[in-house]
């Protein structure tokens, strides 16, 4: 990883200087993660950077500005690339040729260290027209409130108590192998953490729902599963065995409810229609459908089938300025009150349309 810090100059979207700063060289970064907790950044793509913030810092930004997430705004997707931004707003054509250079060779080229200037240069000029594009839009405030999401440090960590349910066969087990697996996946987690390494190199998904079944008593019994090698039974049987006893303990009242099944074809149908509304509302005010209304949402709503438009809310569980767009729509739509309806068909123009002709 290589930090790269644009210097805002003035107003008008120019820069002072960049700085690079390699960690290879310096060890310590806590000066700048505090410098920039006190402050707003702006960058393109944010979540993965803050996500190495939140987890090796605990600590991110006052607040930031995602050029990427801003764009997909103002109509560009959800995924433009900094160079088609950069292309399209500053009219600048950025080079591109290090893109595949070996990052963890030292010193860093000329041209790497150009590479990265380019990387965070247009930064600010971005971010003014981007802006000035919302206001136009009357879009400016669902960004600020989607940004702000984004530099709540609780969204990058998981939530320790459904780590398990993230591993692959966790319903073949019955609820006591589940609290078992439950307690593992807390310790993996954990160990992996503390020691900077892919929770694969703690214990491999595919030998975690094993132990929950065999529930090993020793650091021996773990020789039964093929897929833990002596580095890992060496390094992380104490652990194991530890995790194990702990899920072999916790109360009956306690443990997890064994998760929920599929839905049935009816509720998948269900969410499949409203995913054509949430599609059409999309497309007619220019923003990627997955913006508006995660599938895991409407999944969550063909699940529960709130019956209030209160528990409905809560149950999609959207930010405020989706309530409006797409929330009172798919409301009235499950109520029976809004129909969808095909226009411009014979026309060679098909669009889906949300209410009375």
């Amino acid at each position: 990883m290589v930090v790269q810090i644009a210097i805002p100059k003035g107003t008008n979207g120019g820069i002072n200087e960049v700085a690079i700063i390699d960690p290879l060289a310096v060890r310590n970064l806590r000066h700048l993660v505090d410098a920039l907790h006190a402050t707003t950044v702006v960058g393109h793509a944010l979540t993965s950077d803050l996500k190495i913030f939140a987890d090796q810092f605990e600590m991110l930004p006052a607040a930031v500005f995602d050029t990427q997430l801003a764009a997909a705004f103002c109509g560009y997707g959800l995924s433009i690339s900094l160079l088609d931004l950069v292309r399209d707003l500053a009219k600048v054509q950025l080079r591109k040729s290090q893109t595949v250079s070996d990052w963890s060779a030292r010193p860093l080229s000329v041209k790497q260290v150009d590479y990265l200037v380019d990387d965070v240069r247009y930064l600010f000029s971005l971010q003014d027209a981007l802006i000035e594009r919302l206001r136009e839009r009357g879009r400016l405030e669902w960004v600020i409130e989607e940004c702000r999401s984004l530099a709540d440090a609780t969204r990058y960590r998981p939530d320790q108590s459904r780590l398990y349910l993230k591993i692959p066969g966790n319903s073949r087990l019955n609820r006591r192998e589940l609290g078992v697996l439950k307690e593992l996946a807390v310790a993996r987690d954990h160990a992996a953490r503390e020691r900077n390494i892919p929770l694969k190199y703690v214990i491999p998904d595919d030998a975690m729902v094993g132990i929950a079944q065999i529930r090993p008593k020793t650091t021996e019994d773990l020789a039964q599963l093929r897929r833990l090698d002596n580095g890992i039974r060496r390094t992380f049987g104490r652990m194991i065995v530890e995790a194990v006893k702990r899920g072999e303990v916790i109360p009956e009242s306690d443990l997890p409810a064994k998760p929920i099944r599929s839905l049935t074809p009816q509720r998948e149908s269900l969410v499949s229609t409203m995913n054509v509304l949430v599609n059409a509302i999309a497309a007619e005010n220019d923003l990627p459908a997955t913006l508006l209304a995660p599938r895991s949402a409407l999944e969550r709503v063909a699940r529960e089938l709130p019956q209030t438009y209160d528990a409905f809310v809560a149950t999609l569980g959207l930010a405020p300025w989706r309530r409006e767009l797409i929330v009172e729509p798919l409301w009235r739509f499950l109520s029976g009150r809004v129909p969808l309806r095909i226009e411009g068909y014979g026309e060679g123009v098909p669009r889906t349309v949300v209410g009375e002709p």
